[in-house]
Protein backbone atom coordinates (compact mmCIF):
# COMPACT_ATOMS: atom_id res chain seq x y z
CA UNK A 1 0.00 0.00 0.00
CA UNK A 2 1.62 3.42 -1.30
CA UNK A 3 1.63 6.61 0.93
CA UNK A 4 -0.81 8.99 -0.66
CA UNK A 5 2.19 12.16 -1.37
CA UNK A 6 1.00 15.42 0.42
CA UNK A 7 1.07 18.64 -1.06
CA UNK A 8 4.56 19.73 1.01
CA UNK A 9 6.29 16.45 -0.70
CA UNK A 10 4.85 17.04 -4.30
CA UNK A 11 6.35 20.83 -4.00
CA UNK A 12 9.74 19.33 -2.70
CA UNK A 13 9.89 17.31 -5.81
CA UNK A 14 9.37 20.03 -8.06
CA UNK A 15 12.07 22.30 -6.91
CA UNK A 16 13.89 18.86 -7.08
CA UNK A 17 13.81 18.38 -10.71
CA UNK A 18 13.84 22.09 -11.54
CA UNK A 19 17.64 22.48 -9.67
CA UNK A 20 18.26 19.30 -11.93
CA UNK A 21 17.52 20.81 -15.09
CA UNK A 22 19.48 24.09 -13.83
CA UNK A 23 22.49 22.17 -13.25
CA UNK A 24 22.27 20.44 -16.71
CA UNK A 25 21.48 24.06 -18.47
CA UNK A 26 24.62 25.28 -16.90
CA UNK A 27 27.10 22.12 -17.58
CA UNK A 28 25.91 22.58 -21.07
CA UNK A 29 26.42 26.25 -21.35
CA UNK A 30 30.05 25.71 -19.97
CA UNK A 31 31.16 23.34 -22.22
CA UNK A 32 29.92 25.12 -25.37
CA UNK A 33 29.29 29.27 -24.21
CA UNK A 34 28.19 30.36 -27.57
CA UNK A 35 25.80 28.08 -27.41
CA UNK A 36 26.22 26.63 -31.14
CA UNK A 37 26.44 22.73 -30.23
CA UNK A 38 23.31 22.35 -31.94
CA UNK A 39 24.55 24.73 -35.29
CA UNK A 40 27.23 24.30 -37.71
CA UNK A 41 30.37 25.07 -36.11
CA UNK A 42 31.89 26.52 -39.42
CA UNK A 43 32.42 30.49 -39.41
CA UNK A 44 29.94 32.36 -40.81
CA UNK A 45 30.98 35.64 -42.87
CA UNK A 46 29.38 38.77 -42.05
CA UNK A 47 26.39 39.42 -43.75
CA UNK A 48 25.94 42.37 -46.36
CA UNK A 49 24.23 45.52 -45.66
CA UNK A 50 21.50 45.86 -48.06
CA UNK A 51 22.75 48.63 -49.81
CA UNK A 52 26.35 47.54 -49.91
CA UNK A 53 27.43 45.87 -52.98
CA UNK A 54 29.47 42.59 -52.85
CA UNK A 55 33.58 43.16 -53.58
CA UNK A 56 35.36 42.04 -56.74
CA UNK A 57 38.31 39.68 -56.82
CA UNK A 58 39.57 41.63 -60.27
CA UNK A 59 38.34 44.45 -61.96
CA UNK A 60 39.11 44.02 -65.64
CA UNK A 61 39.63 47.55 -67.66
CA UNK A 62 40.16 48.16 -71.01
CA UNK A 63 42.17 51.15 -72.54
CA UNK A 64 43.69 52.20 -75.67
CA UNK A 65 47.42 53.26 -75.55
CA UNK A 66 47.68 56.14 -77.83
CA UNK A 67 46.48 59.34 -76.24
CA UNK A 68 48.85 61.33 -73.76
CA UNK A 69 48.73 62.19 -71.66
CA UNK A 70 45.41 60.07 -70.30
CA UNK A 71 47.14 56.52 -71.61
CA UNK A 72 50.23 55.85 -73.40
CA UNK A 73 53.37 53.78 -73.50
CA UNK A 74 56.30 55.36 -72.12
CA UNK A 75 60.21 55.00 -73.15
CA UNK A 76 60.46 52.07 -71.56
CA UNK A 77 57.18 50.48 -73.29
CA UNK A 78 55.07 50.70 -70.15
CA UNK A 79 51.75 51.55 -69.78
CA UNK A 80 51.02 54.67 -68.03
CA UNK A 81 49.09 57.56 -68.41
CA UNK A 82 46.41 59.81 -66.10
CA UNK A 83 43.62 57.03 -66.78
CA UNK A 84 46.03 54.39 -66.23
CA UNK A 85 46.70 55.82 -62.25
CA UNK A 86 43.03 56.55 -61.78
CA UNK A 87 42.25 52.80 -62.77
CA UNK A 88 44.56 51.57 -60.30
CA UNK A 89 43.95 53.86 -57.48
CA UNK A 90 40.10 52.82 -57.84
CA UNK A 91 41.18 49.09 -57.11
CA UNK A 92 43.38 49.90 -54.43
CA UNK A 93 40.48 51.58 -52.66
CA UNK A 94 38.15 48.52 -53.89
CA UNK A 95 40.93 46.26 -52.43
CA UNK A 96 40.89 44.45 -55.42
CA UNK A 97 43.28 43.02 -58.39
CA UNK A 98 43.47 45.36 -61.25
CA UNK A 99 43.66 44.57 -65.00
CA UNK A 100 44.36 46.61 -67.85
CA UNK A 101 44.64 45.91 -71.32
CA UNK A 102 44.98 47.37 -74.18
CA UNK A 103 42.53 47.61 -77.50
CA UNK A 104 42.40 49.79 -80.20
CA UNK A 105 39.46 52.92 -79.65
CA UNK A 106 37.46 51.60 -82.03
CA UNK A 107 37.10 48.18 -80.35
CA UNK A 108 36.55 49.07 -76.67
CA UNK A 109 32.99 49.64 -76.66
CA UNK A 110 31.96 46.46 -78.52
CA UNK A 111 34.20 44.44 -76.13
CA UNK A 112 32.71 45.85 -73.22
CA UNK A 113 29.00 45.02 -74.57
CA UNK A 114 30.02 41.20 -75.14
CA UNK A 115 31.61 41.03 -71.43
CA UNK A 116 35.51 40.52 -72.51
CA UNK A 117 35.86 43.80 -69.35
CA UNK A 118 34.29 45.62 -66.15
CA UNK A 119 34.86 48.46 -67.53
CA UNK A 120 36.56 51.05 -70.05
CA UNK A 121 38.52 54.24 -69.03
CA UNK A 122 39.41 55.80 -71.85
CA UNK A 123 38.53 59.19 -72.22
CA UNK A 124 34.98 58.57 -73.52
CA UNK A 125 32.69 61.85 -73.31
CA UNK A 126 29.22 60.99 -72.35
CA UNK A 127 27.42 61.50 -75.23
CA UNK A 128 23.95 60.25 -76.14
CA UNK A 129 25.21 57.82 -78.91
CA UNK A 130 27.23 56.44 -76.57
CA UNK A 131 24.95 56.27 -73.78
CA UNK A 132 22.75 53.67 -76.52
CA UNK A 133 25.16 51.17 -76.19
CA UNK A 134 26.48 51.57 -72.07
CA UNK A 135 26.09 53.06 -69.11
CA UNK A 136 28.80 55.23 -67.26
CA UNK A 137 30.09 55.79 -63.95
CA UNK A 138 30.25 59.77 -62.24
CA UNK A 139 32.50 62.12 -64.37
CA UNK A 140 35.75 62.43 -63.25
CA UNK A 141 37.39 64.92 -65.60
CA UNK A 142 35.51 67.53 -68.47
CA UNK A 143 37.16 68.42 -71.96
CA UNK A 144 36.08 72.50 -72.36
CA UNK A 145 36.86 74.30 -75.45
CA UNK A 146 39.07 76.89 -74.83
CA UNK A 147 40.38 80.37 -76.56
CA UNK A 148 44.35 80.71 -77.38
CA UNK A 149 45.61 83.79 -78.69
CA UNK A 150 49.14 85.41 -78.96
CA UNK A 151 50.97 86.71 -75.20
CA UNK A 152 49.70 90.16 -74.55
CA UNK A 153 48.24 91.79 -77.09
CA UNK A 154 45.36 93.86 -77.46
CA UNK A 155 43.26 93.62 -74.75
CA UNK A 156 39.47 92.23 -74.82
CA UNK A 157 36.63 90.32 -73.74
CA UNK A 158 36.31 87.27 -74.38
CA UNK A 159 32.41 87.30 -74.93
CA UNK A 160 30.27 87.27 -78.41
CA UNK A 161 30.14 91.09 -77.82
CA UNK A 162 33.76 91.73 -77.30
CA UNK A 163 35.06 89.07 -79.86
CA UNK A 164 33.12 90.83 -82.76
CA UNK A 165 34.93 91.37 -86.01
CA UNK A 166 37.85 89.28 -84.17
CA UNK A 167 39.40 86.17 -86.78
CA UNK A 168 39.07 83.34 -84.91
CA UNK A 169 40.43 79.73 -86.29
CA UNK A 170 38.83 76.25 -85.88
CA UNK A 171 39.25 72.92 -87.42
CA UNK A 172 36.65 72.30 -89.66
CA UNK A 173 33.49 70.90 -89.14
CA UNK A 174 33.95 70.50 -85.34
CA UNK A 175 31.96 70.58 -82.58
CA UNK A 176 34.02 73.90 -82.19
CA UNK A 177 33.24 75.18 -85.25
CA UNK A 178 29.67 74.60 -84.40
CA UNK A 179 29.71 76.58 -81.19
CA UNK A 180 31.59 79.58 -82.32
CA UNK A 181 29.09 79.63 -85.60
CA UNK A 182 25.79 79.49 -82.77
CA UNK A 183 27.30 81.95 -80.46
CA UNK A 184 30.10 84.08 -82.08
CA UNK A 185 28.67 84.70 -85.16
CA UNK A 186 29.76 88.73 -85.38
CA UNK A 187 33.36 87.07 -85.34
CA UNK A 188 35.64 86.44 -88.72
CA UNK A 189 35.46 82.73 -88.09
CA UNK A 190 37.90 80.90 -90.67
CA UNK A 191 37.77 77.21 -90.83
CA UNK A 192 40.97 74.76 -91.56
CA UNK A 193 41.14 71.50 -92.49
CA UNK A 194 42.15 70.25 -88.83
CA UNK A 195 43.45 71.92 -85.71
CA UNK A 196 46.68 72.12 -86.02
CA UNK A 197 46.87 73.95 -89.15
CA UNK A 198 44.09 76.42 -87.51
CA UNK A 199 47.55 76.55 -84.46
CA UNK A 200 49.73 77.52 -87.11
CA UNK A 201 47.58 80.40 -88.49
CA UNK A 202 47.53 81.60 -84.80
CA UNK A 203 51.58 81.96 -84.93
CA UNK A 204 51.92 83.20 -88.61
CA UNK A 205 49.25 86.14 -87.61
CA UNK A 206 46.49 85.25 -89.84
CA UNK A 207 44.26 84.59 -87.00
CA UNK A 208 43.96 86.37 -83.79
CA UNK A 209 42.30 83.70 -81.85
CA UNK A 210 41.86 79.93 -82.11
CA UNK A 211 39.30 78.00 -80.59
CA UNK A 212 40.30 74.21 -79.96
CA UNK A 213 39.57 71.59 -77.19
CA UNK A 214 41.25 72.89 -74.09
CA UNK A 215 43.44 69.43 -73.15
CA UNK A 216 45.28 69.34 -76.54
CA UNK A 217 45.46 73.36 -76.38
CA UNK A 218 47.17 72.88 -73.36
CA UNK A 219 49.80 70.47 -74.47
CA UNK A 220 50.33 72.74 -77.88
CA UNK A 221 51.27 75.59 -75.61
CA UNK A 222 53.63 73.81 -73.44
CA UNK A 223 55.00 71.79 -76.48
CA UNK A 224 57.85 73.31 -78.68
CA UNK A 225 55.13 73.37 -81.69
CA UNK A 226 53.50 76.73 -79.83
CA UNK A 227 56.89 78.51 -80.03
CA UNK A 228 55.38 79.38 -76.79
CA UNK A 229 53.51 82.27 -78.51
CA UNK A 230 50.30 82.10 -77.06
CA UNK A 231 48.20 81.74 -73.61
CA UNK A 232 44.78 81.01 -73.07
CA UNK A 233 42.06 83.33 -73.12
CA UNK A 234 38.84 83.68 -71.01
CA UNK A 235 37.05 80.10 -70.65
CA UNK A 236 36.30 77.18 -70.09
CA UNK A 237 33.07 76.53 -72.02
CA UNK A 238 31.83 73.31 -71.06
CA UNK A 239 28.25 73.16 -73.06
CA UNK A 240 27.42 69.33 -72.67
CA UNK A 241 25.60 69.95 -76.10
CA UNK A 242 28.89 70.51 -77.89
CA UNK A 243 31.28 68.85 -76.01
CA UNK A 244 29.58 66.21 -74.35
CA UNK A 245 28.93 65.59 -70.66
CA UNK A 246 32.59 65.16 -69.38
CA UNK A 247 34.67 62.17 -69.22
CA UNK A 248 33.47 59.51 -67.60
CA UNK A 249 34.73 55.00 -67.10
CA UNK A 250 32.35 53.36 -69.52
CA UNK A 251 30.08 50.50 -67.90
CA UNK A 252 27.63 47.75 -69.15
CA UNK A 253 23.92 48.00 -69.19
CA UNK A 254 23.24 45.13 -67.56
CA UNK A 255 25.94 45.37 -64.38
CA UNK A 256 24.72 48.59 -61.61
CA UNK A 257 26.77 46.95 -59.05
CA UNK A 258 30.48 47.23 -60.33
CA UNK A 259 29.26 50.95 -61.48
CA UNK A 260 28.01 51.28 -57.68
CA UNK A 261 31.40 50.14 -56.77
CA UNK A 262 33.14 52.57 -58.84
CA UNK A 263 31.36 55.27 -58.47
CA UNK A 264 31.76 54.72 -54.80
CA UNK A 265 35.32 54.57 -54.84
CA UNK A 266 35.32 57.90 -57.38
CA UNK A 267 33.76 60.04 -54.23
CA UNK A 268 36.43 58.32 -51.78
CA UNK A 269 39.09 59.61 -54.23
CA UNK A 270 37.89 63.46 -54.63
CA UNK A 271 37.06 63.33 -51.29
CA UNK A 272 40.29 62.09 -49.95
CA UNK A 273 42.25 64.79 -52.60
CA UNK A 274 43.86 62.19 -54.18
CA UNK A 275 42.23 62.48 -57.81
CA UNK A 276 43.28 65.96 -57.57
CA UNK A 277 46.80 64.67 -57.22
CA UNK A 278 46.46 62.88 -60.06
CA UNK A 279 44.99 65.73 -62.66
CA UNK A 280 47.60 68.44 -61.35
CA UNK A 281 50.44 65.35 -61.99
CA UNK A 282 49.36 65.19 -65.95
CA UNK A 283 48.47 68.23 -66.55
CA UNK A 284 50.56 71.63 -66.62
CA UNK A 285 48.07 74.16 -66.13
CA UNK A 286 44.04 73.84 -64.81
CA UNK A 287 42.35 72.53 -67.81
CA UNK A 288 38.90 73.93 -66.47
Amino acid sequence: MHATPTASSTRLLSARRTLCALGLALVALALDPAGSLAQDTKPQPPAAKADEPTRRVVVRFLTESDFPPFNFYDEDSVLVGFNVDLARAICEELNTACDIKVRPWGELLPALTRGEADAVIAAHTVTPQALAKVDFTDRYFFTPGRFAGKIGGDAFEVTPEGLEGKRIGVAKNSAHEAYLKTFFRSSAIRSYENADLARDALIQGQVDLVFDDGISLVFWLHGTASKRCCELKGGPYLEPEFFGDGIAIAVPKNDQQIKTLINGALARLRGSGRLDELVERYFPVRIY
